[in-house]
């Protein structure tokens, strides 16, 4: 039967790719006709039909069939119905398999995992609310005067590779940064430029572990940390996060770590803190163990209530902590500029190796942004940013409140552009991800986050870059469609 067909592939799409419902359909009635399943001059059950047997809104079948209609492949005949075109070649299908079917074989194992698990497309976090992402309150026309004034005035060894760690002002003015508002230990050699937390966590995993080597990983967990030590070949060993952060047990450490990756002060995606006990504990098995710490501190510039947080590097009197950072929220995802903080005796190895392998350059880019910090621009920017987001996050909370209650709690709102509204566990919070994912909404189940755990249940809602106006229309929505499922369930 036709529907059970397309079910069967809207299923599997729906698995792989976070696709609206319509597209999920308009795939699979492509597919089966490509497929042969469907071929020329077959006709197809009536909109409303498909609508009953697919239980989907008409739109959503109709958008499907009208893209379908001007793409080619269908054809509507007037009071006759819609009929697959006969203009559609038989040989298609098989010309296009055998071409995935080639470019499958031609990818490792380790390639095959990377590109079909974990992806970045289904679990980024992004605006919830539909549309472009607001990126208004950065600066923009005095951001391309400063990139400007350094490209007119670049010397020569500005454009050529960096083989120093980074543009010196650049990495002066995070040094001073760190120091007091992160209360980072370093001096201005230990901070290595990079493109963004990414390359640092590459950097790590390259020159810290080898292949087979071990690393904790927070369970759930961040998908690009989870690609990048795949990327390695290191062993990923999960271990589950409470309330107050990574909580390892007596089994974790039958499991020596080399690396422990760790999102301390803003917990990815649950947004825990690591209490101060089990900083204490972490360091303590990293030293026991001959480990390094990776801290990955993404977002402590938004923190909205309660005290500021010291890093976990502060605590770290061994020298066992990594520290990375990014510019990315605070200014733009685009710009692509991070930091590495390393242990004095890690220094030129890491210089070496970043010089290496990533030929590091930008280096009129980075002496622009040497000039924002040190003329006060980064602070200002901060600040209006800070104000914007917990505007933005206050809207939506307001908007979440009716969901809370016995089986609903939000965790991670204190700090960040995200939040985690959590679940109860016999809730297939992917299931409702998608169905909020036909409203036009954009949110991440956190079981999808999970490398081991099975009992961990909610949604990671992103707030960041998502205009006020438009969080202030659709928390609602988003709050009812949640409201509505929570009441299905009790």
């Amino acid at each position: 039967m036709l529907s059970e067909l397309l079910l069967t592939e809207m299923t599997r799409l729906s698995q792989q790719d976070n696709m609206p419902l319509h597209r999920q359909l308009y795939e699979a009635i492509r597919r089966a006709i490509l497929d042969g399943k469907l071929a020329a001059g077959d006709r197809l059950p009536s909109s409303r039909e498909l609508t009953q047997d697919l239980k989907l809104s008409r739109n959503t079948v109709v958008a499907a069939l009208n893209q379908l209609g001007v793409e080619g492949y269908l054809v509507s005949r007037v009071g006759s119905g819609t009929y697959v075109h006969d203009n559609v070649p038989k040989a298609q299908a098989r010309t296009l398999h055998a071409r995935n079917s080639t470019a499958q074989a031609q990818l490792s194992r380790r390639g095959t995992a990377l590109s079909t698990t974990f992806c970045a497309t289904q679990l980024e976090v992004q605006p919830f609310t539909p549309g472009p992402a607001d990126f208004s309150a950065f600066p923009a026309a005095l951001w391309q005067r400063l990139q400007n004034k350094h490209w007119r005035m670049t010397y020569p060894e500005m454009l050529d590779y960096s083989y120093t760690g980074g543009h010196a002002p650049l990495r002066r003015a995070v040094a001073d940064y760190l120091r007091v508002f992160r209360s980072v230990p370093l001096e201005v050699d230990q901070v290595i430029i990079t493109s963004g937390t990414q390359q640092s966590l590459e950097l790590c995993a390259q020159l810290l572990g080898d292949h087979g080597d071990t690393v904790w990983m927070e369970d759930p967990a961040y998908w690009g940390a989870i690609k990048a030590f795949m990327a390695t070949g290191l062993r990923l060993h999960p271990v589950p996060v409470d309330q107050h952060g990574m909580a390892p047990g007596p089994g974790d450490e039958r499991q020596a770590p080399r690396l422990i990756y760790t999102t301390p002060s803003h917990q990815y995606p649950t947004g825990a803190v690591m209490s101060l006990p089990r900083r204490q504990q972490l360091l303590a098995i990293a030293a026991a163990h001959n480990a390094w710490i990776l801290e990955d501190d993404y977002d402590s510039e938004f923190r909205f209530s309660g005290p500021p947080l010291s890093s976990l590097a502060g605590l770290d009197l061994e020298q066992r902590v990594l520290y990375m950072g990014s510019f990315s929220k605070v200014l733009y995802p685009g710009l692509k500029l991070g930091y590495l903080v390393v242990p004095k005796r890690l220094v030129g190895a890491f210089k070496q190796a970043h010089y290496d392998l990533n030929r590091p350059g930008q280096m009129p880019l980075q002496a622009a942004l040497a000039e924002f910090i040190e003329l006060g621009h980064f602070a200002s920017s901060l600040r209006r940013a800070r104000h914007s987001y917990a505007e933005r996050r206050h809207c939506l909370l307001a908007a979440l409140q009716p969901c809370l209650g016995r089986h609903a709690h939000i965790s991670g709102a204190e700090q960040g552009l995200h939040l985690c509204l959590r679940l109860p566990e016999a809730l297939d919070d992917q299931a409702l991800a998608l169905r909020i994912g036909d409203l036009g909404l954009t949110v991440r189940a956190l079981s999808a986050y999970c490398l081991a755990r099975t009992d961990a249940r909610g949604l990671v809602i992103g707030y960041g870059y998502a205009p006020l106006a438009d969080i202030a229309h659709y928390g609602p929505v988003l709050a009812k469609a949640i409201h509505a499922e929570l009441a299905r369930l009790a």
